[in-house]
């Protein structure tokens, strides 16, 4: 996904001279190496200092530029905070930060590198938009809308690289701030966001050998967040499946479970999110999560029981 957040940057920015890549500490690599290359005068590197990436790309968005500001996640949100809520949220900029290897996905390098609550302290913050594309083809989409017509901050995370394409076949186009079907089923509701999303596609299979047919969606879009088509998605179904890469508050569990309660719902709602610990566990991303208890055999004791 990585590398074709690079491709599209570099394609927007060869035909939009407002584009401008920052990145910390990340060495450019593929397109994003083409752009340092060929637009040197709208490429920053400013190595281990992440509140000057944002500083800097504040100034620049001041100026009319469309800044990106992209280094691994804990490291372009957390580190920064501050600079990201007064130089990028009070002053409402159109500044794109790009959480890359988000979750647990540097599963091995410990807590200093997993953004287990990016999507909760994102979305806390006042005019910042929080995107997470499930695949290559919704990161595209996302990114063009990004540079090209949002109004104001936005945190888009990323996986690394080698993540399925699993919208191609998408029910519904990709709108930002809308939730998407992409596959249509009965009965349950499989929903997730990010990378995660792979895991829906996994489970959907398994229970298709069993009879059932659940539906997917992707919820790319945590804020603004699409309240009107969840409590409709409530009303539809019997069971509600929700996994996501990210502590049990503040993430889609619990705003789903918020509509539930406005909405008067009875609905069936069953969550797998990481838990609310640090994990002292050295495993691959898949067996980071199992300790988290986010596995497919999990999810499908508990669709059964």
């Amino acid at each position: 996904m990585r590398n074709k957040f690079a491709d599209a940057v570099y394609e927007i920015g060869s035909k939009d001279k407002r584009i401008c890549a920052l990145v910390a500490d990340i060495s450019p690599a593929g397109s994003m190496l083409k752009f340092r290359e060929n637009y040197p005068e709208r490429f920053i590197n400013t190595g281990v200092a992440e509140q000057s990436m944002i500083g800097i790309a504040a100034g620049l968005a001041l100026r009319g530029m469309r800044p990106v500001c992209y280094t691994i996640a804990t490291f372009s949100l957390y580190r920064p905070f501050e600079f990201i809520r007064v130089d990028l949220c009070y002053q409402n900029l159109p500044v794109t930060i790009i959480g890359m290897g988000a979750g647990v996905i540097y599963s091995t390098l410990g807590g200093t590198h997993h953004s287990m609550e990016d999507i909760a302290i994102a979305s806390s913050l006042p005019n910042m938009t929080v995107l997470a594309p499930c695949d290559p083809i919704e990161m595209r989409n996302a990114t063009e809308w990004c540079l090209t017509k949002s109004n104001g901050p936005v945190y888009m995370r990323l996986g690394k690289a080698g993540e399925p394409n699993l919208s191609e076949n998408a029910n519904e186009p990709f709108d930002i701030g809308k939730v998407r079907n992409l596959i249509k089923g009965e009965k349950i509701a499989l929903l997730s966001y990010g990378i995660t999303l792979n895991i829906c596609f996994k489970v959907r299979e398994i229970l298709k050998n069993k009879g059932l047919s659940p539906s997917i969606y992707s919820c790319h879009t945590l804020k603004p967040f699409d309240e009107i088509r969840i409590s409709q998605i409530l009303k539809s179904y019997d069971k509600i499946i929700i996994i996501e890469e990210h502590v049990p508050e503040g993430g889609l569990s619990t705003r789903i479970k918020n509509c539930a309660w406005k909405y008067k719902s009875n609905v069936k709602i069953h969550t797998f999110t990481l838990k609310d610990q640090f994990i002292h566990f050295y495993g691959n991303h898949e067996e980071l999560l199992e300790k988290h208890g986010i596995s497919v055999s999990r999810i499908i004791k508990k669709i059964n029981e």
